[in-house]
């Protein structure tokens, strides 16, 4: 009976590792040997943010793309970013600008459109992955408050140090997180996906 249900569990174990890409919350690919990931089921622009956007004021996000191989407690590769959102009250339109570098900026966009340009403007170099060794993606981001915004920029730009440990920290009851996931998910298949063997 044990082994039943181990074989049972080995066997689900097995069809979800199997999912297609598109089944999971986050979706990786390949660009120029750099991971990046979409996120459409993820929706950002909601609740007090939105509201202090309506309201016209601008907001500060952090994102932060965490990559973790199968069974390894450390990431192996992190990008963090900070971008300022804002609402055009006349238009209904967002704007998003990423701090830091590298910088950037975008106008006229939906709300859709805004959070998947800050979703895939994050990547992560697969230098050195091993193509066969599962790993697994997630993606965080948190709405800065007010207080926090003046401490995350140094004349070089965006304290990744800081930024990095505003993600470690222990949420707070009332403030305002998000976060997608996938995995495992292989190189090797990525890059099948993409037509590229290497």
């Amino acid at each position: 009976m044990r082994t039943l249900r181990l074989a049972r569990r080995r066997l689900l174990a097995a069809a979800v590792a199997c999912l297609p890409l598109s089944a999971q919350t986050l979706i990786p690919r390949l660009t120029n040997d750099h991971l990046h990931v979409s996120a459409p089921q993820l929706h950002f622009l909601t609740g007090k943010l939105l509201e202090r956007l309506h309201n016209g004021a601008p907001v500060a996000i952090a994102l932060q793309l965490v990559l973790t191989p199968e069974g390894a407690l450390a990431p192996a590769a992190r990008d963090v970013a900070r971008f300022v959102l804002s609402y055009d009250l006349w238009e209904e339109k967002f704007a998003v600008t990423r701090l830091g570098r590298p910088a950037g900026s975008v106008s006229h966009l939906t709300a859709e459109a805004a959070e998947a340009w800050c979703v895939e403007a994050l990547s992560l170099p697969v230098a050195g992955l091993d193509p066969g060794k599962p790993f697994r993606l997630k993606l965080e981001g948190r709405l800065e408050a007010p207080r926090e915004e003046a401490g995350l920029e140094t004349e070089a730009g965006v304290s990744l140090a800081r930024l990095v440990e505003l993600f470690s920290r222990r949420s707070r009851q009332r403030e305002e997180r998000w976060s997608a996931q996938a995995g495992p998910v292989r190189l090797a298949d990525l890059r099948k996906s993409s037509g590229r063997v290497r």
